[in-house]
């Protein structure tokens, strides 16, 4: 039999979307499809694997079902894929996948549950008002099942070409959600040429801890980690929303990081990646947090609501915000403080932010003066518009390193190399390599204060930069300025000269036909 490709993959998972496409909105089915695709893996390397050992014990059930137990994941028989499509026609199939995936979770709970004892399945209901009318949700359902049971979709490892083709499945699948799913994309997903360039930005060295503090489905996560070159890292995130948690979850599992450590909390007011009771540092922090996010900080503690957890920024316990605390109305530099001081002594974070974080006054400015006073800022890239889902404003990329080559900074517009595209813009190769390539020969001392490359590269001094009052706004430093041609003043007289002419002699004619109808 033919190994599976990543277009065989690919193609069969987007087809399952048909079940639900112009009935469900993508940001709603994505969970269900992702979740699926999740559990058929999960079974079908169980079947895999109990081939494996039926073949070694001679084919003794009982002892084969005994060292199974033992193996990566535990697929009790009721949450097996096989199970639910034997029972796709039964009234009650949606309940029937819940409680699969409950079993799930409880089989698995090392695995599939947070350390505050929520699962991963928590926020999914294959039996919700959201799939339809009974009769058309158990027709969607057995449909979906249909798709899935598919020969493209055999997903046992024994059958997969390749070992990272379930996650680049997954991947593809989360990618074109974010593209059907407009604005709420952004929450749970950066382009994947953005997450690109932040890795090699920040490439880790092996042994590497790599946080992403706003990890969302976990690709920017996964990306840096792949940069490192060597399995030898460690994979650390924080989710705050419940449901994008579970996706960031299942995608290291389907990418063969077990190991990875993704918690679900709300990052800034109650960081979960700690040792003992301090935070945990890291070499490299990765991250696309929510732009300008308002409400970010302070908390009060509600009556009879238990969800609400008190919380005030200015006696933050981890004095995360000891160079300022920003406006709370925009989080960014919240969030650019705590990857900040998650950083070890040589560590070293990529950001992506809106505009206004390299410019805003007040609080804002004051944090950012002392970071550049620190010596902590290293690079500023700016970015096309239109790459993100969700907004179409363009962001820039600041590089923050706790072991710089020099006291300069680099600054970077990139804002007109990209590719044109119908509903996004998009990096190219060539121009994320042009960025990287400028920015790494800076970073090992190799550029002097001044312009670089004309209109898009510029090395500041510190003192340019306090001279400009820390303002990072990067027309600043790199002049983009495009000269007008040279107007010729006599050519353009002479040509409204001819023109005016040629229109007395159009009103003489249209006068002359006015008067023949006249007549």
């Amino acid at each position: 039999m033919a190994k599976i490709t990543q277009k065989d993959i690919n193609d069969a998972v987007w087809k399952a979307c048909d079940t639900f496409r112009g009935s469900i909105d993508p940001s709603v089915y994505k969970d269900y499809v992702l979740t699926m695709l999740f559990l058929k893996y999960l079974s079908d390397v169980h079947d895999d694997k109990m081939e494996e050992y039926l073949k070694k014990y001679n084919g003794d059930t009982e002892r084969a079902k005994r060292a199974i137990q033992h193996e990566r994941f535990v697929v009790p028989e009721n949450s097996h894929f096989k199970f639910l499509y034997e029972h796709r026609n039964e009234a009650n199939i949606g309940e029937l996948i819940n409680i699969a995936l409950t079993d799930l979770e409880e089989a698995n709970r090392d695995k599939l549950y947070s350390e505050d004892g929520a699962g991963i399945f928590q926020n999914i209901d294959f039996n919700n008002s959201k799939l339809g009318e009974p009769k058309d949700k158990n027709q969607r359902l057995k449909t979906l099942l249909i798709d899935f049971n598919s020969e493209k979709l055999d997903l046992r490892p024994s059958h997969v070409g390749g070992a990272d083709i379930i996650g680049g499945a997954y991947e593809f699948l989360i990618a074109n959600f974010a593209s059907d799913a407009g604005k709420k994309a952004g929450e749970f997903y950066t382009p994947n040429e953005v997450s690109t360039l932040l890795a090699k930005l920040t490439q880790s060295k092996p042994g590497s801890r790599i946080c992403d503090p706003t990890c969302g489905s976990g690709s920017l996560l996964i990306k840096a980690g792949t940069e490192v070159g060597s399995d030898n890292f460690s994979l650390y995130g924080q989710e705050a929303n419940g449901s994008t948690w579970a996706l960031a979850v299942m995608n290291m599992f389907l990418h063969g990081f077990d190991n990875a450590t993704i918690r679900w909390g709300d990052t800034i007011r109650n960081p979960k990646l700690k040792e003992g009771d301090v935070l945990m540092k890291f070499d490299t922090v990765v991250a696309n947090p929510p732009f300008s996010l308002d409400k970010w900080g302070k908390v009060e503690d509600k009556d009879g609501d238990k969800t609400t957890v008190s919380y005030d920024p200015e006696s933050d316990k981890y004095n995360r915000f000891w160079r300022g605390v920003p406006p709370k109305s925009k989080g960014d530099w919240a969030f650019i403080s705590h990857m900040i001081e998650t950083l070890n002594e040589h560590g070293k974070a990529g950001v992506v932010v809106p505009h206004g974080v390299l410019f805003r006054g007040s609080s804002e400015g004051k944090i950012r003066q002392k970071t550049i006073e620190e010596n902590l800022l290293e690079a500023v890239i700016g970015l096309p518009a239109n790459l993100f889902f969700g907004t179409g404003i363009p962001a820039a990329i600041m590089v923050f390193n706790k072991a710089k080559a020099s006291e300069h900074v680099l600054f970077i517009d990139a804002s007109q190399h990209f590719e044109s595209a119908k509903n996004q813009n998009k990096l190219r190769e060539s121009d994320i390599e042009h960025i990287v390539s400028t920015y790494r020969a800076f970073a090992k001392g190799k550029m002097k204060p001044g312009i670089v490359e004309e209109k898009y590269s510029y090395v500041a001094t510190f003192k340019e930069v306090e001279e400009n009052d820390f303002n990072l706004n990067i027309p600043r430093y790199v002049d983009t300025f495009e000269e007008e041609a040279e107007v010729d003043i006599a050519a353009v007289q002479k040509e409204i000269d001819k023109l005016e002419g040629d229109l007395e002699n159009v009103q003489a004619e249209i006068n002359q036909y006015l008067t023949q109808l006249a007549k």
